[in-house]
């Protein structure tokens, strides 16, 4: 006996969307991104249903998620980037992961001013982490929106991470190609980022190259450049290169994305890339649908007030964490 088949069908109005996404049209792509974005159960359907149609149209797209420490030029140099590779006739789309934001309320809407070029753009697109849920959620939202921009044919995709911690694995997790910017003077720099932060890497970038920094930036990338060759890289095709640049002066953006174009034509030769974005999609899957089963926990009122109780009996040693376990989930069953 074989499973019933649930794979969501499209609607008129689904379809019509994804007319509007493959004729590139931004209002639509912002009107599919709410929809995504979206925590009713009907929206949620017709979201899946609108994934489901898109599917064959993904995929096309240069993705790369973007990494530093606050101050190291993450808007200034993505706005250098993508300014350069939209007078290169190419469309780009500036993303965001910000667990963060439910708090702060997104602080890349604010960075949008310090894009003035990238913003002013027709080619180019930049959108904010939705302004809730766990980074689990924004993430799996920012990838769903990464799957739409590429639809409305923005050919490079830059996933920017501003909180800290977990956010730079999922940005990783996301992505085809990792950068790390570090700032001139490494010996601080350095310690911070050893965080399994340099692991992750696919290039490390300093920023700021210019000026009186123009030597320490040297120095950094040098230090950089041992550390890394401590490492194991993370694919047996590529090497991390270390790079300086300045988007002040331009100096070194053009290398930065030859390296990137490189490493994208390196790995899609040895097909893993493929591989790679394969395994990303059924991460994806499983963080979505952790998502959808612990939902509960912060919308059902009565469910949610019970919590404290419970962790308050766990650290007393009332209740064995496996019998609250138990206990969460028969009420999760229930909700």
């Amino acid at each position: 006996m074989t499973p019933a088949d649930h794979t969501p069908t499209p609607s008129s109005d689904t379809e019509r969307i994804a007319r509007g996404l493959r004729g590139g049209d931004r209002i639509v792509l912002s009107r599919a991104i709410t929809l995504i974005e979206s925590k009713r159960a009907d929206h949620r359907g017709s979201a899946a249903a609108l994934m489901q149609a898109l599917l064959p149209d993904t995929g096309k797209a240069v993705r790369v998620g973007i990494t530093g420490a606050p101050g190291v030029g993450k808007s200034t140099l993505i706005d250098a980037l993508g300014s350069m590779l939209t007078t290169n006739a190419r469309k780009v789309a500036v993303l965001a992961v910000d667990p963060s934001s439910r708090r702060t309320g997104g602080s890349i809407l604010a960075d949008k001013t310090r894009m003035a070029r990238l913003a002013n753009e027709p080619n180019a697109f930049i959108r904010p982490s939705p302004s809730s849920g766990t980074l689990g959620g924004v993430a799996a939202r920012t990838r769903e929106t990464m799957l739409l921009c590429e639809v409305a044919g923005y050919d490079v995709v830059l996933v920017e991470t501003i909180g800290v911690g977990q956010s730079e694995i999922a940005v990783a997790d996301m992505t085809d190609f990792f950068l790390v910017l570090a700032l001139p003077g490494a010996g601080d720099e350095l310690q911070a980022l050893k965080k399994g932060v340099v692991e992750l890497a696919d290039m490390i970038a300093v920023t700021k190259a210019d000026g009186d920094n123009i030597a320490r930036a040297k120095l950094a990338a040098s230090q950089f450049s041992a550390a890394l060759h401590i490492l194991s890289p993370r694919s047996p095709h590529w090497s991390p290169p270390v790079v300086t640049c300045s988007a002040l002066t331009g100096e070194g953006i053009e290398a930065l994305w030859s390296h990137i174009l490189d490493h994208r034509q390196r790995l899609t030769a040895s097909g893993e890339l493929a591989g790679h974005r394969g395994e990303q999609q059924v991460k994806w899957m499983w963080t979505m649908l952790e998502e959808r089963l612990f939902e509960p926990l912060r919308s059902d009122r009565a469910l949610k007030s019970s919590l404290p109780r419970i962790e308050a009996d766990v650290a007393a040693g009332r209740l064995a964490p496996s019998a609250a376990v138990e206990k969460i989930a028969a009420m999760l069953a229930r909700a």
